[in-house]
This record gives C-alpha cells, sequence and structure tokens, in this order.
C-alpha cells in the first residue's frame, strides 16, 4: 500500500475512534488527546498526500473526474 493511502486511513480511523468515543462518554483524557492529536495527524496526511508519487496523465479539459470514465469530454 502507497504511503499517502496509509495516512487517508489512520487519520480516518482515528476521527471514526474521536467521534465514537465522545458518543459513549469514555475519558475526558483519552478524548483529549484525540482532540488534540487531530491537526498533527491532519498535516501529516496533507502532507503524504500533497508529495505523493501519482503521475496524472489526463488533463481537467479531457476528464473532468479521475474514477468516471464516462466523463471524458466527447463521450456523451
Amino acid at each position: 500500500m502507497k504511503n499517502y493511502l496509509a495516512a487517508v486511513g489512520i487519520v480516518t480511523g482515528v476521527l471514526v475512534i474521536f467521534v465514537t468515543a465522545i458518543q459513549l462518554n469514555l475519558s475526558p483524557l483519552l478524548l483529549w488527546g484525540l482532540f488534540l492529536s487531530g491537526p498533527i495527524l491532519i498535516l501529516w496526511m496533507v502532507w503524504s498526500v500533497l508529495t505523493a508519487d501519482v503521475v496524472v496523465e489526463e488533463t481537467f479539459e479531457e476528464q473532468w473526474y479521475q474514477d468516471r470514465p464516462d466523463s471524458k469530454r466527447g463521450s456523451t
């Protein structure tokens, strides 16, 4: 798995754990720890995504969205 995919998965998992911990009224120490680690995790995720070694071959004019091959210009 690529580094940026791991970063996105980990940060999303921590967010889900944080929201679940709030709903279950878990330890305030745990909640504060997750809350204070959030900005650091977000910055790590953003850095991982922006520095990822991904090559995009299509331009915006050629294809609107990467996940929909039917959205190429002229395919309608």
